[in-house]
């Protein structure tokens, strides 16, 4: 075992606090950021949940939820594109939804294809509720959403820009950020979102070679009248225009950061503390020729393995911690880059926590032993 590594295990109660904060920072920057990605994962649950390889919407589109009608005509567009299958249309668009006992709610009106090579349903549509959905004026929608929509479940009935509804299934895990999901069929959804029956609000398509979505939409983008995207570009590019928008990822990354703070404030203390306190130590080695330099790298080893302590401890504890946020409704998504890359801030924050504690290996000389 080395030096630091004895000396961390004897003086452990001294360094304990140090630990503690550096775990507490891991958890705080993981928690806050995967709490970020959970939340505006919602906000491209229509482009997340399709097949769809390929997705042509009005010009300038900066988000899913903020379509424009473009014409249908579009289509052979796509269509003229080699290894291109053939696009088929896909209807969104905001809706005032009428409570039964009163009152009304913004909700999403999504209106796919139902049959089985259906491109723009979500995959939490099974073949039964497809099956159900082609029946005119019947919808699907996320159970967690029934009391926002005045409703009891399977077999209630609303009301959306004027037209009669009745939901005819529940879905699970497709909560929106804005309003509630109604989905539904595209001979449903055209009278809800008052559309043209030339018009569209999105051409969705797949390539034979999934390789070649990024090649057919750069041809793609040389018209002006429209914007094309491949599903993984449209995605991030919604989640950024809420993250824009909302201001909720400063808000986030400002807790996110005075967590680091805190740690770093702590950890830092606590190792000047334990380098203070150990000066007659260090003294005697100075006293037997070994160079400062040496005892530097020491401390440092030390804060290397308080913050890898730190990050072991706090990183497990942050899949305990999401689970419980995910039981109270809320999304916490801890891809391993994230956790990687909490990790490594949190282990150069203790590097720079040690850096400043070496300012107490100033004093350290021989003579502090005849004292």
């Amino acid at each position: 075992m080395s030096y630091s590594l004895a000396t961390l295990w004897h003086e452990r109660q001294r360094f304990l606090p140090g630990v503690l904060a550096v775990g507490f920072s891991a958890v705080l920057i993981a928690l806050q950021c995967g709490l970020l990605l959970g939340l505006f994962s919602i906000t491209s649950i229509p482009i997340d949940h399709s097949r769809a390889h390929i997705w042509i919407g009005s010009a300038d589109v900066l988000s899913v939820d903020l379509g424009r009608p473009i014409s249908e005509t579009y289509r052979a567009r796509l269509a003229a594109e080699p290894g291109v299958e053939p696009p088929e249309i896909y209807l969104q668009g905001f809706a005032y939804w009428a409570k039964p006992g009163g009152g009304s709610e913004l909700c999403i009106v999504m209106g796919a294809r139902m049959e089985d090579d259906t491109l723009g349903a979500v995959e939490e549509l099974t073949p039964e509720l497809r099956s159900l959905l082609t029946e005119p004026g019947s919808i699907v929608v996320d159970e967690t959403e029934l009391g926002r929509l005045g409703l009891k479940g399977v077999g209630d009935t609303g009301e959306i820009s004027g037209q009669r509804v009745r939901v005819v299934g529940l879905v699970r895990g497709l909560k929106s950020l804005a309003g509630p999901y109604i989905f539904c069929s595209i001979r449903t959804a055209r009278p809800l979102i008052r559309l043209d029956p030339d018009q569209t609000i999105y051409l969705l398509a797949r390539c034979k070679d999934p390789q070649d979505a990024p090649a057919v939409v750069k041809r793609l983008k040389s018209y002006a009248n429209m914007s094309a995207f491949t599903s993984e570009e449209f995605s991030i590019r919604s989640r950024i225009h809420w993250l824009t928008k909302t201001k909720a990822g400063i808000a986030l990354g400002y807790a996110a950061m005075l967590g680091l703070l805190v740690g770093a404030v702590v950890t830092s203390q606590t190792l000047y503390a334990a380098t203070a306190s150990s000066l007659r130590e260090y003294a005697v080695l100075r006293a037997l020729g070994i160079p400062r330099w040496r005892m530097a790298a020491a401390v440092l080893e030390q804060s290397f393995w308080v913050g890898l302590i730190g990050v072991l401890v706090g990183l497990p504890a942050c899949y305990g911690l999401a689970q419980g946020a995910e039981a109270l409704g809320a999304k916490v998504l801890l891809p391993p880059w994230l956790l990687a890359a909490a990790a490594a801030v949190t282990l150069v924050m203790a590097l720079v926590s040690g850096l400043a504690a070496l300012r107490s290996l100033r004093l350290v000389e021989p003579a502090v032993l005849l004292r």
